[in-house]
């Protein structure tokens, strides 16, 4: 079983109303609900960003900023995809990418 690092961008973002919050939130509990002992890190939504190139910082995270993460578990990365599919962050329009993150014994 390896570890999958999903990361999101985009997405409607959080609603100003307290309503649509809750929903959003229930949503979010929900999936993480259903995925059950896969989460390994519900990970957070991100907000400022800098970016470092060649020792040059600018602000932001250019074209595509990260807007949050989370972690699970998985026998594949095609499981983890499916798993995926059902996250909240796109029913705003966001996009999900899903990496296999390496186990490096130091």
């Amino acid at each position: 079983m390896a570890n999958y690092l999903l990361v999101y961008h985009g997405g409607a973002g959080m609603p100003e109303s307290e309503t649509e919050q809750a929903a959003i939130m229930q949503a979010w509990g929900a999936w993480f609900g259903g995925l059950g002992e896969a989460v390994v890190d519900g990970g957070a939504p991100t907000a400022q960003s800098k970016t470092i190139n060649n020792g040059s910082v600018s602000d932001g995270a250019g074209a595509t900023p990260l807007t949050g993460y989370s972690i699970l578990a998985a026998d594949s990365l095609d499981t983890a995809v499916t798993m995926a599919k059902g996250c909240p962050v796109l029913e705003g329009g966001g996009t999900v990418n899903v990496y296999e993150t390496v186990d490096i014994q130091m």
